[in-house]
């Protein structure tokens, strides 16, 4: 498995890292010795093959299930909340997902501008290449642009460690030749990842980002509800998500975004809360 993990070809390459590398989850670790067991076993006592092949498919359902659990950190390191510290104890962050829009994005951005607000992008690299002012137009306006996925796959979750590594690796060039920067951030398409995750993650120095909150504002028409999701509770260090691409549209047909946002930002500066973006809440070390 080792040579599917040597450095990229470009980019990344001979750069100064911004994580720590953290090698292998437990469970990939776990699943391997597993797997080792299981051969012996079967080695061993080849007439028992059916538990012996039962123990494999259970292995495996635990790793999947634990690949459609967003919010876990099974798979290796996952942001869910800000770093705890002095830093963010007053921080939240606004993240946006699936964008840019050529409607939806511009919108937003005018609405972040007036109050003032920046907030984390997580972009698909192929829409990106096909906006790329209104790509270079988040950077410029003070905004963090990060990696959601090259062509955010539907079948991303069952992807092996090769095209895994494709995907990310052609997205963080799409974002490094548009803005100037490598994104130091990924999250999976819908929250959704696998077992060879992290690995590849570590290679391309990125570290996971999932949320606290999130309002399912693709699905959801009534601005009410998702403000709801995103604001009960809401406490220091949450990550809340919205989404600029494929959002819904309220009853009015006016994007649901639009209508969530100033809810939302009045409702966290009555509780004292800033917003920060993911990179400004990384405390080194």
């Amino acid at each position: 498995m080792n040579e599917l993990f040597t450095p990229p070809q470009g980019g990344e390459a001979g750069a100064q890292r911004r994580w720590p590398r953290t090698g292998y989850p437990a469970m990939l670790t776990a699943t391997a010795a597993w797997h080792v067991f299981v051969l012996a076993g079967w080695l061993l006592a080849p007439a028992a093959w059916p538990w012996w092949l039962a123990a494999i498919f259970a292995n495996h359902a635990i790793f999947t299930v634990a690949g459609l659990l967003p919010r876990t950190s099974l798979l290796g390191p996952n942001w869910t909340r800000l770093p705890a510290g002095e830093h963010n104890a007053d921080a939240i962050a606004l993240t946006i997902d699936d964008g840019p829009d050529p409607v939806v994005t511009p919108q937003v951005l005018d609405l972040l501008d007036a109050f003032d607000v920046r907030a984390t992008f997580f972009c698909i690299g192929a829409k990106a290449q096909r906006y790329p002012a209104l790509t270079r137009e988040i950077v410029a306006r003070g905004h963090a642009l990060e990696n959601h996925s090259q062509v955010h796959a539907h079948t991303f979750s069952l992807t092996f460690p090769r095209a895994l590594t494709r995907e990310i690796d052609a997205a963080q060039r799409t974002f490094e030749a548009l803005s100037g920067e490598r994104p130091m951030f990924f999250r999976a398409p819908a929250g959704l990842r696998n077992i060879f995750l992290e690995p590849v993650l570590g290679k391309l120095d990125l570290r996971l980002a999932a949320w606290t909150r999130r309002g399912y504002d693709t699905r959801e028409r009534d601005p009410h509800v998702v403000a709801r999701r995103l604001l009960d509770g809401l406490a220091p260090r949450d990550i809340l998500l919205l989404h600029d691409g494929n959002a819904a549209l309220t009853i009015e047909g006016k994007p649901l975004i639009l209508a969530v946002l100033p809810r939302v930002i009045d409702a966290a500066r009555r509780q004292h809360l800033r917003f920060v973006t993911l990179r400004e809440a990384r405390i080194d070390g």
